[in-house]
């Protein structure tokens, strides 16, 4: 029993970080609320400080530390700017899985389309990938844009449906 009562000490210990963590990115309405609060804890640490609350002793002393990390940015003139070149290097595309599971996706709309009737698929394709009004499909195609919008009803429902039995 006694990995388990450890394992109940750190999982409490990473709560309470994390707690802590969060409070003081609210406090500093900074980004690097973890970098602050273990330079703290290391600095506590080190100086072997004792108190009878260690968790608003940690706060404090973290908080403080991105005041000061404020302060001489201002001086400096400089704030945290993310460098251009890391932006020419990343990677936008989505990952190789999403792009497959996607093109699964399309494939299966693709094939719930077609099981749509010809003239409730045409009023469909027309609204969705021409971006046709109503009014205008229904002047086009000589119906009433009730019947258009019964139609639209009629696709949306069999592809959602298709859809999600997927």
């Amino acid at each position: 029993m006694g990995g388990t009562k450890g394992s109940t000490r750190d999982g409490a210990l990473m709560l309470g970080w994390a707690r802590l963590r969060d409070q003081i990115a609210r406090m500093t309405r900074r980004d690097d609320a973890e970098d602050l609060l273990h330079d703290a804890w290391i600095g506590i640490t080190e100086r072997q400080m004792q108190a009878q609350n260690s968790a608003a002793l940690l706060a404090r002393a973290a908080a403080h530390r991105g005041i000061d990390a404020y302060r001489r940015e201002r001086r400096m003139g400089s704030t945290l700017v993310a460098e251009p070149a890391a932006d020419a290097i990343a990677d936008r595309r989505p990952l190789q899985d999403e792009a497959l599971i996607a093109r699964h996706r399309l494939e299966r709309l693709r094939s719930g389309v077609a099981q749509l009737s010809p003239r409730t698929r045409e009023i469909f394709l027309m609204h969705r990938l021409d971006g046709r009004k109503y009014r205008e499909i229904a002047l086009e195609l000589g119906i009433s844009q009730s019947a258009v919008e019964k139609h639209i009803a009629k696709a949306m429902a069999h592809l959602a449906d298709w859809m999600e039995n997927w």
